[in-house]
């Protein structure tokens, strides 16, 4: 009995939802997709290719951004399969398999990104308050060290995720709210029990983006009380100019991040299509952004680009 039922159980797909009641526009929708991840990776690339030919960029601020850029790339790797066989081919069916991997993999690079992001926090809050030992403190070897830190702490947290989902059986309609698999989504599928999940997933957002986001917090209140005391204006501008870029990155990632973990939690009678505007920002908008906004603010990248392209 318990073979048929383990048949049963692994025969089950998931069914992924572009944006209800717009199936008919889901081909237009497409165009807008296919550019935003066509720009994003030229983007990312570009980002790559530069730091790593010029050495003069060779420093921890660029290759903080490189990791991040790499990061990026990863998400949009992650959800490029399911968003766009949804609004090209319909294609909604996911096997269990494929969407606990890809809810691995989405939960997991968020994570990391948002590593990321306190690592370049932690980047100017040195260059800025430590000036003198900011090469001593971050040098090549101990920023590989945090980055590894920090990606097995994303994996880490991210793991018992398809382990706890796989143990539920599936007994609704299995229709998930977005076109990728998300572990808050999947989980108000099950028949059974969530409140291990529940409280699991609740940890872990505190433990990495709330935490993270308080330290970003914390070292930005250290760099505002430092930068008020420089008598000068002009270099007062100056230093907080160099973080214009990083608190843009911080908010485009963090305000959907938010947005989402809320409507999801507590928002059982938000807008459907809210969650679903919300979990395309979350994803896409950031791996776009990025590297536009870095790209624009930072003028050592930005005139290296454009003399790698006048070439």
């Amino acid at each position: 009995m318990s073979a048929v039922n383990d048949t049963k159980f692994k025969s089950v797909v998931f069914f992924l939802t572009g944006i209800a009641g717009q199936e008919y526009l889901h081909f237009w929708i497409s165009i807008p997709f296919c550019f935003i991840y066509v720009i994003s990776i030229v983007g990312n690339s570009v980002i790559l290719f530069i730091i790593k030919t010029d050495p003069n960029l060779h420093e921890p601020m660029y290759i903080f951004l490189s990791m991040l850029a790499v990061t990026d790339f990863g998400l949009l790797i992650a959800t490029i399969p399911t968003i766009l066989g949804i609004f090209l081919f319909n294609s909604r069916e996911i096997s269990f398999n494929a969407c606990f991997a890809q809810l691995f993999f989405i939960h997991s690079l968020a994570k990391i990104e948002s590593s990321m992001l306190l690592l370049m926090a932690f980047d100017r809050f040195i260059a800025i308050c430590n000036p003198l030992r900011y090469a001593s403190i971050l040098t090549p070897p101990r920023i590989a060290k945090m980055g590894l830190v920090f990606v097995l702490r994303g994996v880490a947290v991210a793991l018992p995720f398809p382990i706890l989902l796989k143990r539920f059986r599936y007994c609704r309609a299995n229709v998930l709210s977005h076109s990728y698999c998300l572990h808050q989504d999947v989980m108000k599928l099950a028949c059974s029990d969530i409140t291990v999940n529940y409280i699991y997933g609740l940890f872990t957002t505190l433990f990495t983006f709330g935490l993270d986001s308080l330290l970003i917090f914390l070292s930005y209140m250290m760099i505002l009380k430092t930068v008020l005391s420089i008598a000068s204006h002009t270099e007062c501008l100056r230093a907080l100019n160099t973080c214009v870029s990083h608190l843009c990155a911080v908010l485009l990632f963090y305000t959907p991040n938010i947005g989402l973990a809320v409507t999801h939690r507590f928002g059982n009678g938000s807008s459907h299509l809210l969650q679903i505007l919300l979990g395309y920002v979350y994803l896409l908008v950031p791996p776009l952004m990025n590297p536009i906004v870095y790209s624009v603010k930072s003028k050592h990248l930005r005139a290296r680009i454009i003399r790698a392209f006048v070439k």
